[in-house]
């Protein structure tokens, strides 16, 4: 594989959601020792790097993503020490680990906004959003939470109201201070010096806000079926474009840890925008972005082939030059792919996902197939989905714990996990699909081989190729060899001709020339 291609283009990305991966101490909740017990999974699978959700100090409103310290590690999850065992034990497997960087906002529980609510004069005020109410005591504007409800909290101490995109434990931070912009960056080279290979930045299009902090226009097409954060268009309070002066420091930051393809450090913005202004995210080659704003438009859309087709062709032709791809078809955030499109559809998924042109994310326990996992109302978790919860919007779903054997809570725990196992996992848990020439774990395994032998699959040129209904189809090549996908996106058999050697098929039984069978993918040489 050529070596000049940087590592993150070249790889895999693995996502862990460190509550409910593995726990080692009897408390339900995964944990970074746990992590490091379970890295020999991971390596199996042939993924380059793994991803933790936050793992920093928190009250937990939003499961780490309310951070009370930057530079720390949540006691529940272990300690500083913890982490660098952690580190190096996946060093030592030659992956890399990148973390989850958390730009927009603190918790309230944080020192910083402890101090800065203290009072008006505070010299933290402004490193926060402070404003004061309009005339008859209501908020600055009509912006509205990601959650739900006003995105303005009033504070009765010192007679002003703080911005808070998401919770109102989630206050967000003030990136026009000088002084706060210089603490952010001192903590991403605290984790880059002490070794980390990245940083994956959580809601990155929304740190900077409108310095006229104006009304967001109104969603003309909203209706109640759609969260409440809708009813208005985000124009005011994302992708400003101070923003992307931030995200271009970020990546000279990063740089100036040294551009090796194989140690240099990756930055993924997470980045939800049509693909217009989501290519602006990269930057221009004299002043480059983030290497990877994250592309969700396989979560987002359709499953079917002519929908998919177009996404992914609009999708390459918008990337400038210089712009490597990402897919991702799950994530903490998504209902499980399996949950969506099926156990026979998630393996074309998985073929989809792993041989599509550039970087793919993968997520933990979509190696298995977990698909719809149930929480009884009075284990629900998400704050999202208590906040309204006549919406399909819970994210707990798709963060259970993950099944690792049929004894007692699956091998997750000594205990009752914090959130439900999947209904199946006596029988979906890695031991069970471990060494199963069918299972969907075996599928992972050997598309990632096929993907880490064949230069095509990994860096190579991208074509969409015409096909019949139901199927969609591309080519992939690289130093002279070729390539084929075929993907049945259907559960009926579909008539197409097809020669060459089957390096893979997403079913156990023999591929039949001139056909594709029912929910069949296959990589042709």
């Amino acid at each position: 594989m050529p070596a000049t291609r940087p590592w993150w283009e070249r790889g895999v990305v693995y996502q862990i959601y460190p509550r409910s991966f593995q726990d080692s101490d009897g408390d339900g909740v995964g944990d970074l020792a746990g992590i490091e017990a379970r890295l020999d999974h991971v390596a199996s699978l042939g993924v380059d790097a793994i991803w933790l959700s936050p793992i920093f100090p928190s009250p937990m409103k939003d499961f780490g993503y309310d951070v009370a310290d930057y530079c720390g590690v949540e006691p529940m999850f272990g300690n500083l020490a913890a982490f660098d065992r952690l580190l190096a034990a996946v060093h030592d497997r030659g992956l890399k680990l990148i973390l989850d960087f958390v730009p927009n906002h603190s918790s309230d529980q944080h020192d910083w906004f402890v101090e800065s609510r203290s009072s008006r004069d505070n010299p933290k005020r402004d490193w926060y959003i402070w404003r004061d109410p309009k005339p008859d005591g209501s908020p600055p504007n009509n912006w509205i939470s990601d959650f739900g409800g006003s995105a303005w909290e009033w504070d009765a101490a010192t007679g002003q109201y703080y911005l808070h995109a998401f919770l109102k434990e989630q206050p967000d931070l003030n990136w026009r201070n000088p002084q706060l912009r210089a603490a952010m960056f001192d903590v991403l080279r605290f984790w880059m010096d002490r070794g980390v290979d990245g940083f994956r930045i959580d809601v990155l299009w929304h740190i900077v806000k409108a310095e006229h902090f104006g009304d967001n226009p109104l969603n003309r097409d909203w209706t109640p079926q759609r969260t409440e954060r809708d009813k208005v268009l985000q124009i005011h309070s994302t992708d400003q474009p101070e923003a992307h002066a931030i995200s271009a420091e970020f990546r000279k930051l990063a740089e100036g840890y040294g551009t090796d393809p194989d140690n240099g450090r990756v930055l993924i913005g997470e980045i939800f925008l049509p693909n217009d202004a989501h290519a602006r995210w990269y930057g221009i080659p004299e002043r480059p972005q983030v290497h990877l704003p994250f592309n969700f438009q396989l979560i987002e859309n359709g499953w079917d082939a002519g929908t998919l087709k177009q996404v992914i062709g609009e999708y390459e032709a918008s990337l400038p030059d210089f712009g490597w791809p990402n897919w991702v078809i799950g994530s903490h955030d998504a209902p499980r792919i399996a949950a969506r499109v099926g156990e026979c559809q998630a393996r074309v998924a998985a073929m989809l996902l792993l041989t599509l042109r550039g970087t793919p994310t993968l997520y933990q326990g979509d190696e298995l197939g977990i698909g719809e996992v149930p929480i009884p109302p009075d284990r629900v978790r998400d704050p999202q989905h208590l906040r309204q919860p006549h919406l399909d919007i819970g994210r707990d779903r798709s963060r259970t714990p993950m099944p690792w054997d049929d004894t007692p809570f699956a091998g997750f725990s000594s205990v009752e996990p914090w959130l439900p196992l999947n209904p199946d996992w006596r029988d979906r848990n890695v031991a069970a699909q471990d060494g199963e020439p069918a299972s969907m774990l075996t599928l992972y395994r050997r598309l990632l081989a096929l993907r880490r032998a064949e230069p095509a699959l990994s860096v190579g040129g991208f074509h969409l190729l015409d096909a019949p209904d139901g199927v969609l189809a591309y080519s992939r090549t690289a130093e002279g060899r070729t390539l084929r996908i075929l993907l049945n996106l259907t559960d009926q058999p579909r008539a197409i001709d097809w020669d060459g050697d089957v390096l893979l098929s997403t079913l156990h039984s023999p591929a039949r020339p001139g056909s594709l069978q029912p929910d069949e993918g296959l990589i042709l040489a």
